[in-house]
């Protein structure tokens, strides 16, 4: 369904994405994890041309485009197969919870009004926001305002929803609300790419961890073998110091 071969991002002298490979297929469930700084944003950005890459090809469905050459044609394709959950909300503030939710559709996808907003209300009840719908960001907790922009993600129907550390702007007891809607994605089998620092939720909920380092993935697979029996030092060390008050990991 996705594929991303020999992906690079660099800023200056300094190379973020250092020849990414990683492939995820339909309704799979990919956890990001790895040190602040180490690409895992910026690889997020790169699928969804938020930033643009210095190298690689990106496949997206039917959709194949050398990230160097991309057309605004093509990337506005890659766009519209990919959606986008901010770690900030990035909500329009001057516009309600309903809004926000129907703007995307209204704006890339020529929706009509009507049809739009009918969707954005679908939505609203699905997330548990339907009282919300003339609600302004400034008027939602934080928990409230994250909840609309995976809404937002939702309603654009994508093939694939990003999540950039989500849950990371929010207060601690609006987190778990953020994470219930995620896990009611993931059991629905909404094709995910989630980074985060919630090692609880990759635990439960993903079918395949991802762990990066200096701009390279350093090793991969399932939450158990991942978290039970890493096999590189570099994980090693790592989930020792986030999983400091759980079991030891193992060093073989």
């Amino acid at each position: 369904m996705i594929k991303v071969t020999n992906l690079v991002k660099r800023f200056g002298d300094t190379t973020v994405l250092d020849g990414i490979d990683l492939s995820i297929e339909q309704g799979e469930i990919i956890v990001v994890i790895g040190p602040s700084g180490t690409g895992k944003s910026t690889l997020l950005r790169c699928l969804n041309f938020l930033e643009r890459p210095d190298a690689g090809h990106l496949t997206l469905g039917d959709l194949d485009v050398d990230v160097t050459r991309a057309t605004r044609a093509e990337i506005l394709a890659a766009r519209r197969r990919t959606a986008f959950v901010f770690q900030n909300y990035a909500l329009f503030a001057n516009k309600t919870a309903l809004q926000n939710i129907a703007e995307g559709l209204i704006v890339v996808n020529r929706w009509p009004k009507a049809k739009a907003h009918a969707r954005a209300r679908e939505i609203l009840e699905r997330i548990g926001l339907a009282d919300k719908a003339d609600a302004y960001p400034a008027s939602l907790s934080g928990g409230q305002q994250q909840r609309v922009g995976i809404g937002r993600a939702m309603a654009a129907q994508a093939e694939v929803i990003l999540f950039d550390e989500p849950t990371s702007s929010l207060d601690p007891e609006w987190v778990e609300e953020v994470l219930a809607l995620m896990k009611q994605l993931a059991a629905e089998r909404q094709t995910m790419l989630v980074v985060t620092h919630e090692m609880g939720f990759a635990r439960d909920v993903a079918d395949r961890v991802i762990f990066m380092e200096g701009g390279r993935i350093v090793e991969q697979g399932p939450p158990s073998r991942l978290f039970g029996a890493p096999r590189d030092p570099r994980t090693r060390d790592f989930l020792r110091k986030v999983l400091a008050a759980a079991p030891a990991i193992p060093s073989s």
